[in-house]
């Protein structure tokens, strides 16, 4: 009879078998128990894919179908204020030309915003720096909803509180939208 060689315990291989199968066994335990523990790593199309969308939807105007940049984008702040006060001073001028007062500029300011947005789209300070008022749908201003648009843009506050897409409440509640020509 030939006998097997000692293993490494220095015992037999016959021996020593069972606990190796035991310690693998556990290993194998420990393994998949670790494995369960760590989370799945992300798939690469995943994170593509997120990226891509938080990237195309950072932009305002995209649920009303309008481009990112250029004419007939939403228009920014700053120009939307300067237009404001371009309409403001404007106002002032003709209410003192015509009254040699100028407590009669909110009333020539709304005549003014309510008279030219339902008829042209946009008011003298917007026209200066290239913007419109539009409904959502792309159609224009009819005279009742800039009646509302011009009654609610007079309270002040309203106007200032904007959602992503930069519509203050005036705009929201005449469901317009000022853009760039």
């Amino acid at each position: 009879m030939a006998r097997k060689p000692p293993n490494r315990a220095g015992g037999s291989s016959a021996r020593s078998a069972r606990p190796a199968q035991t310690r693998t066994a556990q290993t194998r335990a420990v393994e998949t128990s670790t494995a369960q523990l760590t989370a799945p790593a992300p798939d690469a199309n995943q994170a593509t894919s997120k990226k891509t969308k938080s990237k195309t939807e950072a932009y305002p105007g995209q649920q009303f179908g309008l481009p990112e940049r250029g004419p007939g984008s939403v228009a920014s702040m700053a120009r939307r204020v300067v237009a404001l006060f371009i309409d403001w001073l404007l106002s002032m001028l003709i209410a003192y030309w015509l009254t040699h007062s100028q407590f009669w500029t909110i009333l020539v300011f709304s005549v003014e915003t309510f008279m030219l947005t339902a008829l042209t789209g946009s008011t003298v300070g917007q026209r200066l720096l290239g913007l419109r008022v539009i409904r959502t749908n792309g159609g224009r201003v009819s005279f009742g909803w800039s009646l509302v648009r011009t009654a609610i843009l007079l309270t002040v506050v309203p106007p200032l509180l904007t959602d992503r897409d930069l519509r203050g409440l005036h705009d929201r509640a005449a469901d317009t939208i000022v853009v760039r020509l």
